[in-house]
């Protein structure tokens, strides 16, 4: 006799997930704060597994999972599932990206709202005794502007339902395509223009070194005096300090948060969070019992057609599974993915366009993987939502990319060779890359200049007139900043002309030291990446 499937949860869910499993003739096993070697034990026995944030799933413990067939995460995040271990065991990992997008959406509205007509302090003020209408004066958001950093799925929701209140809206996302952004009634801008035109801004971007700081001392003072600031999507985002002293100038006239650089709070944050002009919530903006059952009935459906051996809809590593056994293909993943994270991280203005040119025997059977392998490294740089090679091509179609792919048989200088070409609203950049030897992936090219260095790490690129002497200078500043050289290939299109310089480092490049080498004399762009 057959015995029936059972799923493993063991965080908080909504009833409806027990009940919907029950009705699909599959055991829930129930089981809340155990021990990593209980863990083991209970899903050796689990054929699904269901979490939310507070269940981290190791390596260990898939591999001690010989039935686990699917692993179910409710809500977006899966960075506390361990993503290469369950795709070597060939183990479905599925999430609800789109539960709590209508939960957030509302909530920024709310502190909008609240910061707009100081609601939380009137109410303090009022349970005190306290009688005080002309302290609590506020102002209209009609005819005000928004500025929405990060157009996606949450910006998007944000930004309708502000236009339905009469205010004019703004938006800053380097892969959202004009077009898309014109038929959401939202003007896209550039960040700058952004800082400079809105009296509120909202942040909807994920947490990441190029997001990391984003409204700092320097942006802040480039923004409106008087500016309002919410934060409902990723501590760390805002530097804090920044932000309390731009309060206490009276630069920025209120800010509402809801998530912070460290949670909970320590008490270095209690002055900002009980600062006059701050509205501040526990991390709340997706806690509503509508968004906790929406992402409970969306993975337990996708578990139980996992299970049955159907079609899912929101896999996050099913191609990479596929992938997994075709072992000559995997440096290239690696490759294009590094190549699409390099570019994204050299382009200015506006991403619309993404082309991709495969020649050689390997990556022409496999372009259009690869392309999507591309794809996740571009979008990684900038999406709200976890990108893999799933999501990745209805990701770049929802921000109005144009996907190109081109292959060819062979080329000049390698026998196998991915080429990216990145346009954007201020002209184009290429990179390309092949793999050496026993698959070790190497930058060849950027734009004209040639060069050979790993694309992995921490990588300084820098073009420059070519003379004396210069190299010595980025080597010194390099060294007065504790950072080790470990890789360096210098490009030039011709004696005296310009040249390219990409240096690889053992440790991330401070804003500060690129800035100072971008003041040299004879630098004209410098770029930190990371790969």
């Amino acid at each position: 006799m057959r015995t029936p499937m059972t799923v493993l949860i063991t965080d908080n869910v909504d009833p409806l997930c027990m009940e919907m499993l029950e009705q699909a003739g599959i055991t829930p096993n129930v089981q809340l704060k155990r021990s990593p070697e209980e863990l083991k034990a209970l899903a050796a026995e689990a054929d699904g597994w269901i979490i939310r944030s507070g269940t981290t799933i190791t390596a260990d413990l898939i591999e001690a999972a010989d039935r686990l067939k699917v692993i179910g995460r409710a809500g977006v995040g899966v960075d506390n599932v361990d993503l290469e271990a369950a795709t070597r065991r060939g183990i479905l990992v599925i999430n609800a990206p789109d539960g709590n997008t209508i939960s957030t959406a509302e909530h920024t509205c709310a502190m909008m709202m609240a910061l707009a007509r100081q609601i939380p302090q009137a109410n303090a003020s009022l349970r005190a005794g306290r009688w005080e209408r002309k302290q609590f004066s506020g102002t209209e958001l009609y005819e005000k502007t928004l500025g929405i950093v990060g157009v996606g799925k949450i910006g998007r929701a944000v930004g309708q339902r502000m236009q339905a209140f009469g205010m004019h809206v703004i938006g800053f996302d380097p892969v959202l395509a004009p077009d898309a952004a014109e038929r959401l009634g939202i003007e896209l801008v550039s960040l700058d223009e952004l800082f400079e035109r809105s009296d509120v801004i909202t942040l909807h971007t994920p947490l990441n070194d190029a997001t990391r700081g984003l409204l700092n001392r320097e942006t802040l003072a480039r923004c409106k005096p008087g500016v309002r600031i919410v934060n409902c999507a990723r501590g760390g985002i805002v530097d804090e300090e920044a932000l309390l002293e731009a309060l206490e100038s009276g630069h920025v006239g209120g800010a509402a948060l809801d998530v912070y650089s460290q949670e909970p709070p320590p008490e270095a944050l209690q002055r900002l969070i009980q600062h006059p002009k701050v509205v501040a919530t526990p991390h709340i903006a997706a806690s509503t019992a509508e968004a906790q059952q929406k992402v409970a009935v969306q993975i337990t459906e996708q578990v139980i057609l996992a299970l049955k051996g159907e079609p899912v809809s929101t896999p996050v590593n099913a191609m990479a599974i596929r992938m997994a056994a075709q072992r000559e293909v995997q440096p290239y993943l690696r490759l294009a993915d590094a190549l699409g994270r390099i570019g994204s991280q050299l382009i200015e203005g506006s991403l619309h366009r993404v082309t991709v040119r495969c020649a050689g025997d390997v990556p022409r059977r496999y372009t259009e993987v690869l392309s999507v392998a591309v794809l996740k490294g571009v979008l990684s740089r900038w999406a709200s939502d976890p990108v893999n090679l799933i999501n990745a091509p209805f990701l770049a179609r929802e921000m109005g990319l144009a996907v190109e792919e081109q292959r060819g048989s062979t080329t000049d200088s390698y026998t196998n060779l991915i080429e990216v070409e990145l346009g954007t609203s201020q002209g184009t950049r290429c990179v390309a890359g092949t793999i050496f030897g026993a698959g070790e992936p190497r930058l060849v090219q950027v734009d004209t200049y040639r060069l050979e260095i790993p694309p992995e790490g921490h990588l300084l690129f820098y073009q420059n007139i070519d003379r004396p002497g210069m190299l010595a200078t980025v080597g010194r500043i390099l060294a007065e900043n504790n950072l080790n050289i470990a890789a360096l290939s210098l490009g030039r299109t011709g004696r005296g002309s310009m040249a390219l310089t990409v240096v690889g480092v053992d440790e991330p490049i401070p804003e500060a030291v690129r800035k100072r080498i971008a003041a040299l004399d004879g630098v004209s762009s410098v770029y930190a990446v990371e790969v």
